[in-house]
């Protein structure tokens, strides 16, 4: 990919409509709507979204998408590395099948906590981590063997969140990070600060732009994650507090090569009455490709 491009590199995932592995979640938009929608925008790549969006056989999902003109990345992917009760490889290996047929290179891995949803707050012991440490770099040989790169996504609610965590995977670990800059943030990291320190050890993004009251808020116990996500935690791009033309144009700048992935939490109670979430999609394209304009100025 072009090293100094944003609009060729602008890709979205299902969660920005809405669809999201978490149980009772919200309303869960078809894909024929959402991926429409992606190729109306101009989107040209997507993630795959949860279990269930798409065909699970890789064959039917790699058409899904070629219908739609839409590349496929890969996608969020949650995998307990923790548990010595159970082998992550099992269910590792049949998702890189359909990786490999839809041609898809990332697969953000989330370390999954065992428990529903993304409410509560876990810690690893010192034998938990080197557990985890050796399964993900068992899943990272196996991925690469296959030229797919594994990212390890730092997410609330799962077993990297704090700056702890993230500072322990950076140390520990030669694993590629998912600059996730929602998370990041709302787990008590600086996403601009990551990417100034860390910009080599970034393999993905998903960008997305939070107000800092409601992070503040889900940090303190004062709201759940899920709370904060339908009371308007996320904003488009740019009018937010993480600080996106900074974290772009840094990662520009270090030479990143990746994908710019909208991903915006958004929960829907029941089929969107208006033209839905592609209204701040469409709001967070136009402001990424209003920083473009500024690298070509």
């Amino acid at each position: 990919m072009n090293s100094t491009a944003i609009t060729s590199r602008i890709a979205a995932a299902p969660i920005s409509w809405g669809v999201c592995e978490v149980p009772g979640w919200g309303h869960q938009l078809d894909a024929e709507r959402v991926l429409g929608e992606m190729s109306e925008l101009g989107v040209v790549a997507t993630e795959f979204g949860p279990a269930g969006f798409l065909p699970a056989e890789p064959g039917p999902r790699a058409e899904v998408l070629a219908r739609h003109g839409l590349r496929a990345i890969g996608g969020f992917f949650p995998v307990i590395l923790h548990d010595p009760e159970k082998d992550p490889m099992e269910a590792v290996a049949h998702e890189l099948d359909a990786y490999e047929a839809a041609g898809a290179t990332i697969m953000v891995l989330a370390a999954e906590t065992g428990a529903a949803g993304y409410d509560q707050r876990h810690v690893l012991d010192d034998e938990g981590w080197a557990l985890f440490g050796r399964n993900l770099d068992r899943i990272v040989a196996a991925a690469a063997e296959r030229g797919i790169t594994v990212v390890v996504h730092p997410h609330v609610g799962t077993m990297v969140e704090s700056p702890e965590d993230v500072q322990r995977l950076l140390a520990g670990t030669t694993a590629k990070v998912c600059l996730d800059t929602g998370h990041l943030l709302i787990g008590g990291t600086d996403p601009r600060q990551l990417v100034r320190e860390h910009a080599s050890r970034i393999g993905h993004t998903h960008l997305k732009d939070v107000r800092a009251d409601f992070a503040e808020r889900v940090q303190n116990g004062e709201l759940t994650y899920t709370e904060a996500v339908k009371d308007g935690m996320y904003v488009p791009l740019g009018q937010g507090d993480v600080g996106i033309r900074e974290i772009v144009l840094g990662l520009l700048a270090a030479g990143y090569d990746g994908w710019f992935t909208m991903e915006q939490d958004t929960i829907l109670e029941a089929e969107p009455a208006d033209a839905g979430p592609v209204t701040d999609v469409r709001a967070s394209i136009a402001y990424l490709k209003s920083l473009e304009n500024e690298t070509v100025s």
